[in-house]
């Protein structure tokens, strides 16, 4: 599959932008079948809180969620079957799992994770924060942070069918 044979979707904005609302109205409208791969990790009490906030809300709305916080190549190719729709929230923090990883190579996984996407069937979405627009971070963990994000968006981007950017629960196509 080339891009423009993708049948995958790339979701940027802001924090509270309504890119997650947006990402999962549009897996439903697909009408295929819904799994939610959660990157997110539960390292204290108050992110604990709001991922249960987030499978109460997907509980009775016909979706199956996964948690993988590293793997995501990995579960893509399990999880794929051309009538699924795969919702992966979020990019960013993906990126910081790998980066706490002892010897991950970020950018690697983000070049694989965009390479799997030409042999994936299934329609994929992806959100991301989108942390490029703002000040040059003061240390160098959050800047290598934001360069692996800039990079990954880019990479995923480039083999997207679509891309959208969110502000204000707004969407503005950008790709497709």
């Amino acid at each position: 599959m080339t891009a423009s044979q993708s049948r995958s979707i790339l979701v940027l904005g802001g924090a509270r932008s309504g890119k997650s609302r947006f990402a999962e109205t549009t897996a439903r409208s697909t009408g295929l079948d819904r799994i939610y791969l959660a990157t997110g990790r539960a390292c204290d009490d108050e992110m604990r809180a709001r991922i249960e906030v987030h499978k109460a809300d997907r509980a009775d709305d016909g979706w199956t969620t996964y948690e993988e916080p590293l793997d995501l190549v990995g579960s893509l190719k399990a999880f794929d079957k051309p009538e699924r729709v795969i919702l992966v929230d979020c990019l960013t923090l993906w990126v910081t799992n790998l980066m706490m990883e002892e010897g991950r190579d970020v950018d690697a996984h983000g070049a694989a994770l965009a390479a799997s996407l030409n042999e994936i069937k299934a329609t994929v979405i992806f959100v991301s924060n989108e942390v490029g627009l703002g000040i040059v971070p003061e240390n160098k963990m959050a800047r290598a942070f934001r360069d692996h994000a800039g990079r990954l968006h880019q990479a995923i981007a480039a083999e997207a069918a679509e891309v959208y950017f969110i502000a204000a629960g707004l969407p503005l196509k950008m790709k497709g």
